[in-house]
């Protein structure tokens, strides 16, 4: 498996040279959320280090891939799961019954900001995509969270390596899974204040 997924990793790197790579990094975007194992970042940083006068662009295209792909792992648990819930839990990374009684769990304690923060964090995105179809969140609800959320995430990471280039880019890739948790943290604190202030 281990193999599989450099090889794979290596794959999608290859399409940064190319004159496909924005639309690859849209369908890589699309197919995170709801199946394929590897996160859009990997080429988003990429691409934005080749073209950095686009890197917002690429953004922009990264969220948009992402929340219409996230609307189709909805799909996928609404109408679907009870087909593909075997196939999901034997090849697909991340999926067990087990947590997806957790997920449902944070869907009826917390809706909106269970799938913010799955979707600005490496939580993986697709088990809330398929989850909020599989237990019913309310659509528009799970797109505005989708939207808002990995928005953040792809334009947050755009605008440091537009502003900082490589330097940065071995520093996010080491430590990537704590500065989006941190990240999400700090946003979740701030709207906590903001509510509590009216």
């Amino acid at each position: 498996m281990m193999k599989l997924l450099k090889r794979t990793y290596d794959w999608v790197l290859s399409w940064a040279d190319s004159h496909y790579g924005t639309l690859v990094l849209f369908l890589l975007a699309f197919v995170e959320s709801s199946f394929f194992p590897l996160p859009p970042d990997i080429l988003l940083m990429s691409l934005c280090l080749s073209r950095p006068q686009q890197a917002f662009r690429y953004a922009a295209v990264c969220t948009a891939g992402s929340a219409l792909g996230g609307g189709l792992g909805y799909l996928i648990g609404l109408g679907l799961w009870g087909l593909l819930q075997e196939l999901f839990y034997t090849y697909i990374p991340g999926f067990t019954p087990e947590l997806f009684a957790q997920v449902q769990h944070l869907f009826r304690e917390y809706g909106f900001w269970a799938v913010f923060t799955a979707g600005f964090t490496p939580i993986p995105y697709k088990i809330f995509t398929i989850g909020a179809g599989v237990f019913e969140l309310n659509f528009m609800l799970f797109l505005c969270a989708s939207v808002i959320s990995r928005g953040l995430r792809f334009f947050l990471v755009s605008w440091l390596l537009h502003r900082y280039g490589l330097p940065v880019k071995a520093f996010i890739e080491r430590h990537f899974n704590w500065l989006t948790l941190l990240a999400a943290l700090l946003i979740l604190v701030l709207l906590a204040v903001v509510k509590g202030m009216h």
